[in-house]
């Protein structure tokens, strides 16, 4: 009796072993947990019927770092013409990096200087344009709030054009920059500019810019690219909002306070929106 019980207890012992160290069959197609996602906050949202494919914290307060230039551009956009003049204040060479290290004086097209800010992240860029707009960038900043409260982003406040530390309170939501971005993606110089790896710029002068842009996954060998804008700082931690086609759809995906940002971007758009990338 003593031996059967010693026995029954060996083949138990010997089952659970297996158990613990085989994996079943469908452990490859396990979900993603959201433990896996680095991102502070996070959501992928379906732009034809506004559905949420996927959240993680998306209305929490994050930095919006320099993923702030979207609102920025899409003010420029609806505000000044592509082809205009804009000049270069004293104030604007004082930015800190990322920059193009303008000259006080020189003039760009409206136009090139988004190139700026859309692919190179150029801080002098984007003080140069707010205040084409507004006068002055303090003022321009209050434009963004307002136009960030009617697009609904109602959990955002800018404290200046580009994103970069501030002693002023900043912040918004991953939920309201997709807000914002959506927006930004309606008008098609926006559209088109994020698509570009390289730029060439020049001033009115002739100076020329050769521009790459941030968006490294431009550069990747995925099967889809995806499209936005990046940002980072030391607070904020890496960032980005973008979108990619699905058909004859789109989905916006946007990551903020990421320690692995393109990890986190492929997991959530290949798991959660079913694209191959």
């Amino acid at each position: 009796m003593i031996k059967l019980a010693q026995k029954f207890c060996y083949y138990v012992f010997i089952g659970l072993a297996l158990l613990v160290l085989i994996p079943p069959a469908n452990a490859a197609k396990r979900t993603v947990s959201r433990s896996t996602v680095t991102a502070r906050g996070a959501v992928l949202v379906d732009t034809s019927n506004g559905k949420v494919l996927y959240s993680k914290d998306a209305h929490k307060r994050i930095l919006p770092a320099s993923t702030t230039k979207v609102m920025t551009a899409l003010l420029v956009l609806e505000k000044l013409s592509l082809d205009s003049y804009v000049t270069v204040s004293e104030r604007a060479t004082g930015m800190q990096p990322s920059k193009l290290n303008l000259r006080a004086g020189e003039q760009y097209r409206v136009r090139d200087l988004l190139y700026g800010i859309l692919l190179n992240s150029a801080n002098d860029a984007s003080v140069v344009l707010a205040e084409a707009v507004a006068g002055s960038e303090w003022d321009f900043v209050q434009m963004m709030n307002q136009r960030a409260r009617q697009l609904g982003a109602r959990n955002t406040k800018f404290a200046n054009s580009s994103g970069l530390p501030s002693k002023t309170v900043q912040y918004s939501t991953a939920y309201d920059m997709y807000l914002i971005f959506r927006q930004a993606l309606k008008n098609g110089f926006f559209k088109q500019a994020i698509t570009m790896r390289y730029k060439s710029i020049y001033s009115r002068d002739g100076r020329k810019f050769n521009l790459k842009s941030h968006n490294k996954m431009l550069f990747k060998s995925w099967k889809r690219t995806i499209y936005g804008k990046t940002g980072y700082t030391r607070a904020a931690r890496s960032c980005f909002v973008g979108h990619v086609t699905k058909g004859n759809r789109s989905l916006i995906v946007a990551v903020f306070g990421c320690t692995k940002r393109w990890d986190d971007i492929y997991r959530i758009v290949e798991r959660y929106g079913g694209v191959d990338l």
